[in-house]
């Protein structure tokens, strides 16, 4: 059959082409990677071979030297596609690559003229053997790679290297110094040779066969990744609820330790004037006047006691803050009424200076709790101290439209390493401290819309201001 060659190259060609197409998966990829450019680019040019070969008898016979170019040239680029799956190539290859084409393709056009076909095939199979015995050596060096179609490349790759010098040495024993060319090469020769780009065929298909297995994978790991996400989110779930449902238990806990953190003023002055009041009974040195001065003292204690539970519930519990404008200066003198028996005591210097006529929107109550633990902190603190000469002040001025409150002591101040979390829930720098104090300070000052902050006092000690929300 006259162009039985032909046919088969233009079958093989199709064949190749119709994996051309199968890939067009990587082809439409705009993020192909280096090994998937380098793999199409091989195949690309090895369809072209055979196209050119099919047609090269009947146009031309100077197409093989292009058609050998191109099969190089695919033998080269599948080599650099094992190399880039070990070890990323450099740009400047492809200038190297193809001034070596440039080269190979001016010394076969000289061979297809002057020498012989078995000349040719010679270079053309020495160059090829070399392309798989490189090939076989990146292959080799991929055993980190868990994946049957590369194990299936490399022995379609051996094949291809024991069919190329079986071909190179029928060819010759087969009467190569007096075949002239490709379509006339004998029936042995002929028949390595089909079966070599058989193989072929399936070195690629094993590398396309990677490409699934890959994207296989890597689909098999996103269901994993997504069920592992999944299972978080429904985890979140359970917890958000978990949280939801424990929310009231919470509030309640932080409601009891708060109230036992503010009764302990009220309670503990109840205390003292109950104590008084048995020894003067037990001396019989009651008065009717001083009675009557210690049963209000007491009934005081016992209706701010309430009204403290009060408060402390509706911060919790309640959405409204039960604002009303109030002057500062009278919350202010209302608290010191109830520390004033202590400084005494303790014989600490008050230092006043308050505005006349600062008006606030707040629950005054809760507002009073804040002055109150400030002022507390700060006779603690200088309870604890060496100073000799121990002095609070208290400061409350207009600043432009806003209101600035401030409590501050020549005591030992806040150690840095508290002051980050100064402000945060169960933080204490009292040794019998339950952390209650500043958190409840914040979160009363910032539920009605003002902010407080520490720093240092002129002079060393604590202060700490508050800045209050303007009246519009």
């Amino acid at each position: 059959m006259k162009y039985a060659n032909e046919i088969f190259f233009l079958v093989f060609a199709l064949i190749l082409w119709g994996l051309v197409y199968g890939s067009r998966f990587i082809l439409r990829s705009d993020k192909a990677s280096q090994p998937e450019k380098f793999w199409l680019t091989a195949l690309t040019l090895n369809a072209t071979t055979f196209v050119l070969f099919a047609v090269a008898s009947t146009i031309s016979l100077s197409l093989l030297t292009l058609a050998n170019t191109c099969f190089i040239a695919n033998f080269v680029y599948f080599g650099l596609f094992c190399r880039s799956l070990n070890n990323q190539i450099p740009k400047k290859t492809n200038i190297i690559v193809l001034v070596g084409l440039l080269v190979f393709a001016a010394l076969f056009e000289y061979l297809r003229q002057k020498g012989l076909f078995i000349q040719r095939v010679g270079l053309v199979s020495l160059i090829a053997a070399s392309c798989f015995i490189w090939e076989l050596i990146e292959l080799r060096r991929l055993k980190r790679v868990n994946s049957t179609q590369l194990r299936f490349l490399f022995y379609t790759v051996a094949i291809e290297l024991i069919l190329t010098i079986a071909r190179l040495v029928a060819l010759y024993i087969d009467g190569g110094l007096s075949t002239v060319n490709l379509y006339q090469e004998g029936v042995i020769s002929s028949a390595i040779r089909w079966a070599w780009l058989g193989i072929s065929i399936l070195s690629y298909v094993a590398v396309l066969g990677y490409w699934l297995e890959k994207i296989s994978h890597e689909k098999n790991k996103t269901v994993d990744e997504n069920f592992k996400i999944t299972e978080l989110l429904k985890e979140k779930e359970r917890l958000i609820y978990g949280l939801m449902k424990a929310n009231k238990t919470s509030a309640t806990g932080a409601l009891s330790a708060s109230i036992a953190h503010e009764l302990n003023q009220p309670l503990g002055a109840s205390n003292l004037n109950i104590q008084f009041l048995k020894m003067k009974l037990e001396k019989g040195a009651l008065n009717p006047d001083l009675g009557r001065e210690i049963l209000n003292s007491l009934e005081a204690d016992n209706n701010r006691a309430a009204t403290i539970v009060k408060s402390l519930r509706s911060i919790f519990f309640d959405g409204n803050t039960n604002a009303e404008e109030v002057e500062l200066g009278s919350l202010i003198s209302k608290v010191l009424d109830i520390v004033k028996p202590e400084l005494k005591s303790k014989n600490i210097q008050l230092q006043l200076r308050v505005d006349d006529g600062l008006v606030i929107k707040v629950n005054p109550v809760e507002v009073e709790q804040v002055i109150l633990n400030l002022l507390n902190n700060a006779i603690q603190a200088l309870a604890n101290s060496g100073t000799l000469q121990r002095r609070i002040a208290i400061e409350a001025i207009r600043t432009g439209e806003s209101v600035h409150f401030s409590v501050s002591d020549n005591g030992p101040g806040v150690l840095v390493e508290f002051k980050p979390q100064l402000f945060e829930l169960l933080s204490t720098t009292k040794k019998t401290g339950m952390g209650l104090g500043l958190w409840l300070c914040k979160y009363i000052i910032t539920r009605c819309g003002g902010s407080i902050r520490y720093e240092e006092a002129i002079g060393g000690g604590a202060k700490f201001m508050i800045k209050f929300p303007t009246i519009l």
